[in-house]
């Protein structure tokens, strides 16, 4: 590792190391199986620090470079819940940080933190994915009620918002603006429509859900602004991607040293090796990209480009070394009783979620064209 990380932050990230030791990597097929974590492991994450790495470093907070290592950490024992992770700090956190008043801070930022209160960040819908301005949920301001609107709407692929408390919601204000609003989901306007399983990343709750003049709460921002935290949040999945690779890499190097065919390990085959090693270079270079994008912030230079290549790069890398991982263990690649089947269906998520590859394309072109 080449950041440089202060003192404090390395004992944090030495607990994140032993969390996942201990409570996270033992559970990640369980998880998987159960299709959903256990209900006590939102308050163990608070108990770490997990849950307040978006917050101010002179608030408890931690600095992007340490964020990105612990959600690294995390992914090797298990994506689902690093992505959810990253998610909270990155997208939730982050954004009553940012954009929430002293009302709202004041009364969610401590729960959400120690993981009391669960929360999710709502912008997808049925038409709007990559294209965020295809938003049609609507906020109409309720009379009388100074910051508040009812909200209308459908969202879907909404990371953890099945067991979710509270929810920032995209919507639109007008026919050309949109913001963003604190949503509890405990309202008569909510409406959990229904559970979506996903192939990869099955522990999260991802889920589609209703909204019918549902009260939301105006975190007073412009729709680029809160958009904006998406750089800092594709980082974390390029955290998670390297994360994955990293996993599947070592699973590999160790299947390969013990698998022996034709008289010879698979570690002694030039095949395997050329395998090896070009998973061992694209690991390498997607962590240095990952660490460089997140000093550039810790730095308060922008990050639009680095955050890009970063998620695009880790991502694409995540899949070509997990797939490579499957291919080396054989036919025992493809069955549960080894771990990289898991980290190989988990890596596709990565090229999609917070802006697919090819939205980080069009991000990177844009950038080294204008």
């Amino acid at each position: 590792m080449y950041l440089s990380i202060h003192p404090e932050e390395s004992t944090f990230l030495d607990r994140v190391r032993e969390f996942v030791a201990n409570d996270v990597l033992p559970n990640t097929r369980k998880w998987e199986e159960q299709t959903g974590f256990d209900d006590e492991i939102w308050e163990k994450l608070g108990t770490v620090g997990l849950l307040k790495m978006g917050l101010p470093v002179d608030q408890g907070g931690v600095s992007c470079a340490a964020y990105c290592e612990a959600i690294r950490e995390l992914a090797k024992g298990d994506p689902a819940l690093a992505m959810n992770v990253a998610a909270i700090n990155a997208l939730v956190v982050a954004h009553i940080v940012a954009f929430g008043t002293p009302e709202q801070q004041e009364k969610y930022l401590a729960d959400v933190t120690a993981g009391r209160v669960k929360v999710a960040w709502g912008l997808t819908e049925p038409d709007a994915g990559s294209d965020a301005r295809r938003v049609k949920t609507v906020a109409e301001p309720i009379e009388g009620r100074d910051g508040f609107y009812n909200i209308t709407g459908r969202k879907m692929f909404i990371t953890n918002g099945g067991k979710a408390d509270l929810i920032v919601i995209i919507a639109r204000t007008s026919e050309k603006e949109l913001s963003a609003f604190l949503l509890e989901t405990n309202q008569p306007g909510f409406t959990l429509e229904k559970r979506i399983h996903t192939v990869g990343v099955s522990a999260s709750n991802t889920v589609q859900f209703g909204l019918n003049n549902a009260v939301g709460w105006h975190t007073p921002c412009k729709f680029e602004e809160a958009i904006g935290l998406l750089y800092r949040g594709r980082l974390g999945i390029a955290g998670m991607a390297v994360g994955i690779a990293e996993k599947a890499h070592e699973l590999a190097v160790e299947y390969s040293k013990q698998r022996e065919q034709f008289n010879r390990r698979l570690c002694d085959m030039q095949s395997v090796q050329n395998m090896l090693a070009d998973s061992e270079v694209e690991v390498e270079a997607a962590r240095l990209l990952l660490q460089k994008g997140a000093q550039l912030f810790d730095m308060g230079l922008p990050i639009i480009k680095e955050s890009s290549i970063a998620k695009l790069y880790s991502s694409e890398t995540a899949n070509r070394v997990t797939n490579r991982a499957v291919q080396i263990h054989g036919g025992r690649g493809m069955t549960r009783e080894f771990l990289v089947e898991k980290l190989w269906r988990d890596a596709k998520l990565t090229e999609i979620g917070e802006g697919c590859s090819e939205i980080q394309r069009m991000v990177i072109a844009k950038q080294i064209t204008k």
